[in-house]
């Protein structure tokens, strides 16, 4: 008999690519994903913005995924890393192009400030390119630190770039 897979934590990620074929990039993403880190339980739709930070970049196409994962949020972070580098992702400049870009953004309700990780992600809430699809597939979710809702987040959010379904 097969034991079914226990994945004790909900991780909640945010994917973008804004180098290359940016849909088959987050296509393959998801996939590495799920076969190194856990189970892909939700994904939004794709949404394209302009750069957010450093603007003079192609616009990217961002996406939210739930994960199921039994790992740490420090190894998940790691692993998400090790996927990068194996896209093709090279750390040149500070918010500069990428072909991918994954981050953990909420992870149960965990709060961490490291020099590896900071959760929640310091800029979830200025940033509508993430609030936007996470909303999408989980306004529920809970900052900890804020104690309100992606909804509520999303609501409050003064980012003012264009975002727009893929």
């Amino acid at each position: 008999m097969i034991q079914p897979q226990y994945k004790k934590h909900t991780a909640y990620l945010s994917i973008g690519s804004n180098l290359g074929d940016r849909e088959i990039n987050l296509a393959n993403a998801i996939k590495q994903i799920e076969a190194n880190c856990g189970i892909v339980m939700k994904a939004s739709a794709l949404y394209e913005t302009a750069a957010w930070g450093k603007t003079d970049q192609p616009s990217f196409i961002n996406q939210a995924l739930i994960l199921k994962t039994d790992f740490s949020s420090k190894k998940l972070m790691k692993q998400l890393l090790h996927i990068e580098r194996l896209m093709g992702r090279e750390r040149k400049e500070k918010m500069g192009p990428r072909t991918i870009d994954l981050d953990i953004v909420l992870m149960d309700e965990e709060i961490v400030f490291s020099d590896f990780l900071t959760l929640p992600h310091p800029h979830l809430q200025d940033r509508k390119f993430v609030l936007l699809p996470l909303a999408e597939i989980a306004p529920k979710a809970f900052h900890p630190v804020f104690n309100k809702t992606i909804e509520q987040l999303l609501v409050e959010c003064e980012d003012v770039l264009d975002v727009k379904k893929f």
